[in-house]
């Protein structure tokens, strides 16, 4: 294997990567993914195959495990999960400046019936009707990641694992306080308009990992159920900063496929290698 090629292929991406390495220490390729594009989106997926096949070792994100049960408890308490208790109203729940701000982004709903539901389900609408969401799929890269460590017998493995049963907890107990970061953030994507998705897609293609973070889309994927979910957000971040310390001290060459915004955030991986020496190959990120 030769680490010279990894790194220009890195270079030549068709998404956000970036080569890490100091001194004698290993090689670390990140990948910054993102889960959320418009159908009908195409990304070059050439020099990602190419890398990881040239890797000794490739880095998943956090497998979700959800179980029958979990599905069945949603089902059972989707009542409680959509409407608020005790016949409150969201100008009950949340400061009357966000409700005043909201009012007009729901002008389009004939039915008044979202006063009463709590606000992750109202969040999720917004980002659905106003911020271009509606129709979109996974870009697959750590599918496409995964089936070219596949053909060259790579190992691969997950970082950690986020149980359907912690999530369902979550969505059923969490009060409406803890949901306004949510829904602050779709109001931000409903605001910005029907290309909120499409544009962060865009400047992921184009490597402007810059614009993918400022995006108001980039924003509601973090801050919402399930990735942005209080109880796990932290953890798996903190999960991804040990993997990444472990991964490059290891001889040889790493991949890993994370979330773009666990990498490229304000003291995020990135922000942490650099503070740490290392030596980082790849698009702006700050």
């Amino acid at each position: 294997m030769q680490v010279d090629e990894v790194i220009v292929t890195a270079r030549r991406a068709g998404l956000p990567m970036w080569t890490v390495r100091r001194g004698d220490d290993g090689v670390l390729i990140l990948v910054g993914m993102i889960r959320e594009v418009p159908k009908g989106f195409e990304w070059r997926a050439e020099a990602l195959e190419g890398a990881v096949g040239r890797v000794d070792r490739v880095l998943f994100a956090q497998d979700m495990r959800a179980s029958p049960a979990d599905i069945l408890r949603i089902l059972w308490r989707a009542r409680t999960i959509v409407l608020l208790p005790d016949q409150q109203t969201l100008n009950e729940v949340i400061p009357a400046e966000d409700f005043l701000r909201l009012v007009p982004l729901q002008a389009y709903e004939r039915n008044h019936g979202w006063v009463r539901t709590r606000p992750l389900m109202v969040a999720m609408g917004l980002v659905r009707e106003r911020a271009g969401e509606d129709g979109s799929r996974d870009p697959r890269v750590e599918r496409v990641a995964e089936r070219a460590a596949r053909r060259a017998d790579i190992k691969t493995h997950s970082i950690g694992v986020v149980r359907g049963s912690e999530l369902v907890d979550s969505l059923i107990s969490s009060p409406p306080e803890t949901q306004l970061s949510c829904l602050r953030a779709a109001m931000g994507a409903a605001e910005y308009g029907a290309g909120a998705m499409a544009d962060r897609a865009e400047a992921w293609r184009k490597l402007d990992v810059k614009a993918v973070l400022a995006s108001p889309f980039d924003a509601v994927m973090d801050e919402c159920w399930p990735w942005g979910d209080p109880s796990v957000r932290g953890r798996m971040r903190a999960e991804w900063v040990n993997a990444i310390s472990t991964a490059i001290a290891d001889d040889g060459v790493t991949l890993a496929v994370a979330p773009i915004r666990t990498l490229g955030e304000a003291d995020g991986v990135l922000d942490q290698l650099v503070a740490a020496g290392y030596e980082i190959d790849g698009p702006d990120w700050k």
